[in-house]
């Protein structure tokens, strides 16, 4: 097929691409640099010598991060055993693992908001039991927050390190089981290394899910901010745009490093991709 052709498929979606986020995102980092007609980066130094804005930064990033650590020890050794388990099984493990995505946000969101209150199904039980002599405060904290997140980003990077597992020669680790290696040699030495791809993907898929979650945040964490809820504070709220461009601008630059350190640990690990 005509190369020129195959350009010419690419045409429709690069101009949609080009129309409806290149540009807008282009003017949006463009107006952080201009205040009063003049350039400056006045907006950005008073966020960041602001230290309620760096403690919403910092909760933030301690969301994610936490979050993306749990997803990948839970996510891990699930998608480990679905890959291995029979046609029949892993279709109902998959159906069970990717179920939580097919409910809406607000409804997982309210049903927490259930379990982790104080008269929640959590406390009711700790009290009862007599392990705890009041409600614990769970709910509006990062801690719900986190748990929320979890439950909303546990199937991606399932369904992610799936499809990479599902693809692994597994007569290579019989090879080294055969020559002595022990199963944790033989985890470490080849199954982790040849999934360290979809490892980091799944990684990235929820930290940035993460980082830019509205809906959970807003609300299972009451009035504990994050960047996102922050940043449609400044725009709704307040209608302070200049604001909220520059939160933006902040949240896009944290996604690219994020990105590229966890591109350069998987070269790291697996040096021939």
């Amino acid at each position: 097929m005509n190369k020129r052709f195959l350009y010419l498929l690419l045409l429709p979606g690069l101009l949609f691409l080009t129309v409806f986020m290149l540009i807008p995102i282009m003017l949006t980092i463009a107006s952080t640099f201009v205040q009063d007609g003049k350039l400056t980066l006045e907006g950005y130094l008073h966020f960041f010598r602001d230290g309620y804005f760096n403690r919403i930064l910092l909760t933030t990033l301690r969301v994610s991060v936490v979050t993306t650590v749990l997803c990948v020890l839970l996510g891990y050794p699930a998608a480990y055993y679905i890959s291995r388990t029979g046609v029949r099984k892993k279709s109902i493990l998959l159906a069970l693992s990717i179920f939580p995505l097919l409910t809406s946000p607000v409804v997982r969101s309210f049903s927490w908001m259930i379990i982790l209150g104080k008269k929640g199904l959590v406390n009711t039980f700790l009290v009862n039991t007599g392990l705890i002599d009041k409600p614990l405060d769970i709910l509006y904290t990062p801690a719900a927050m986190m748990i929320g997140l979890v439950h909303l980003f546990l199937p991606l990077i399932i369904i992610t390190l799936l499809g990479v597992m599902e693809n692994l020669d597994y007569e290579l680790v019989r090879a080294a089981r055969s020559l002595g290696a022990s199963s944790f040699t033989a985890f470490r030495k080849i199954t982790f290394p040849l999934t360290v791809p979809g490892l980091i993907i799944g990684g990235i898929l929820v930290f940035v899910g993460s980082l830019t979650a509205y809906t959970t945040p807003a609300l299972l964490g009451g009035k504990e901010r994050v960047i996102s809820t922050f940043l449609y504070q400044n725009a709704m709220t307040l209608n302070d745009w200049q604001a909220a461009s520059v939160i933006a601008v902040i949240m896009i630059v944290i996604t690219f490093v994020v990105v590229g350190l966890m591109n350069a640990w998987a070269n790291r690990l697996n040096p021939k991709g």
